[in-house]
């Protein structure tokens, strides 16, 4: 399939995930080669899951088709400009390339406004709307030794 298709295939699953009323108007598909590997639509409302964003549910799904935890070799076609949040998951499950249609602003412009996270996170932790505090570092620190020393793991 072309970029095109693939976007028009990601379109149409935003406006049937719309009309079913099951999430925001978004949608997302994960490629390879062309072929579709699996799809996403966003489902916050219907799974009460704040991160069932269509871009973490594509990628999800896809890991699962490919029995992975990456998608290199993979893109990712999302009918809106990833938020932080998905950006985050695109980039953890490295992804080649990103393919949207809709922009941040498109999506302000009808309520979805994610302009106040990206001003979060380039606050000093003390200035943040949630208070975030460190708690117990030192015990903390013992999992990540035990990770370095272990001779079991996976790493990515």
């Amino acid at each position: 399939m072309t970029h095109e298709a693939l976007m028009r295939e990601a379109i149409r699953l935003s406006l049937e995930n719309v009309k079913n009323g099951i999430g925001g108007p978004f949608a997302a598909l994960v490629a390879r080669n062309g072929e579709i590997v699996a799809t996403g639509t966003n489902q916050v409302t219907t799974l009460n899951d704040p991160t069932a964003h269509a871009e973490v549910t594509a990628i999800r799904n896809a890991c699962r088709v490919l029995q992975t935890f990456e998608l290199r070799g993979c893109d990712l076609y999302t009918t809106c400009e990833p938020c932080p949040m998905c950006l985050g998951a695109i980039y953890w499950a490295r992804l080649e390339r990103i393919y949207f249609g809709n922009t941040r602003t498109d999506a302000a412009d009808i309520g979805f406004d994610d302009a106040f996270i990206y001003d979060e996170i380039l606050r000093d932790l003390s200035a943040r709307k949630i208070p975030t505090r460190q708690l117990l570092r030192d015990e903390a620190l013992a999992a990540f030794r035990a990770w370095q020393q272990s001779t079991t793991k996976k790493p990515y």
